[in-house]
């Protein structure tokens, strides 16, 4: 007999739950195959589920979106701050700046280096210190660097955090919309559940088991059958297999007769054949007839007459 599979995926829930309660709305909830009480709390999990699932994709698929924008911009911000900070190192190495400057850029421990820049967090604070370093050594009568300037410095690295706050902002929001699911996903399964339970309950009183799967996939009832009954119902006068021994089970006319092998005794065996017997006969014998005819044939005919 076939067994019920409820559900896997969000997908599959919403199906089932459409499926039983559009069938309520069509017969009317008093011939509704389930009770007025499960029918309730179907009208009220179906629509928060289709919500909650709604806003999980639309918050998933908007961060996704964004994440191609945020990309470039954490690129272009980790360039110029790492850029920066080489020409300053090199404006130190040729002498036009002094080595205790690094103390304002808070670099004195990554002389002829750069600092850490691999993630999120470290950009951020990098780019921060060497904002405001560049501004203390100007305020104190230095020359600006050039190439990249602290200005184009400042303006990727402002697009970079505002960029940064808000896909952070995404992912909270999926976050959230993701719990949500998560927090429905029980009340959804249980409610299915006791969906199916009173529609078996209803239908599964007649013996026509076809029937009753039929009358209950109308709610939405999943039924799925094991390989060797759709075999079986594929070819029903085929004759069941055992596995483990390989052997077909027939009725017991078609039994084959089973012969008993006798024991066989070493002297009515024949004598084994010497190496002189099988040349003898592997070799041909040649009719003495065809010889003759060889004879007559090899003897050449006159083609010359006497006169």
């Amino acid at each position: 007999m076939p067994y019920r599979r409820l559900p896997n995926t969000d997908a599959a829930r919403v199906r089932a739950m459409e499926k039983a309660f559009r069938k309520c709305l069509s017969i009317g909830l008093s011939n509704c195959a389930f009770s007025e009480e499960t029918y309730l709390s179907l009208e009220i999990i179906l629509p928060q589920f289709q919500h909650a699932i709604i806003n999980l994709e639309a918050a998933r698929k908007n961060q996704a979106s964004k994440n191609k924008e945020y990309v470039e911009y954490l690129r272009k911000a980790k360039i110029y701050i790492s850029h920066f900070i080489q020409v300053l190192n090199f404006a130190i190495v040729r002498g036009e700046l002094k080595k205790e400057i690094l103390d304002l850029y808070g670099l004195a421990a990554y002389a002829k280096g750069l600092p850490p820049l691999v993630t999120e967090k470290n950009l951020i604070d990098w780019g921060k210190k060497i904002i405001e370093g560049e501004q203390k050594r100007i305020q104190k009568g230095g020359n600006p660097i050039y190439n990249p300037s602290i200005a184009l410095v400042k303006v990727n690295y402002e697009k970079f955090v505002d960029a940064y706050h808000f896909q952070r902002n995404l992912v909270s929001t999926s976050k959230r919309a993701s719990k949500l699911v998560n927090d429905l996903r029980p009340e959804a399964d249980k409610v299915i559940l006791k969906i199916w339970n009173e529609v078996e309950q209803t239908f599964f009183q007649p013996d026509d088991e076809a029937q009753k799967r039929e009358n209950a996939a109308e709610y939405g009832i999943s039924y799925v059958f094991r390989r060797k009954e759709k075999l079986k119902a594929l070819n029903p006068t085929k004759p069941t297999v055992v596995k483990k021994e390989e052997i077909i089970v027939t009725p017991e006319e078609d039994k084959p007769e089973i012969l008993e092998l006798k024991p066989i005794d070493k002297k009515e065996l024949p004598a084994p054949k010497t190496a002189e017997k099988v040349k003898k006969e592997a070799k041909p014998s040649v009719p003495k007839e065809k010889k003759q005819e060889k004879m007559v044939q090899s003897v050449p005919v006159q083609s010359s007459l006497n006169f």
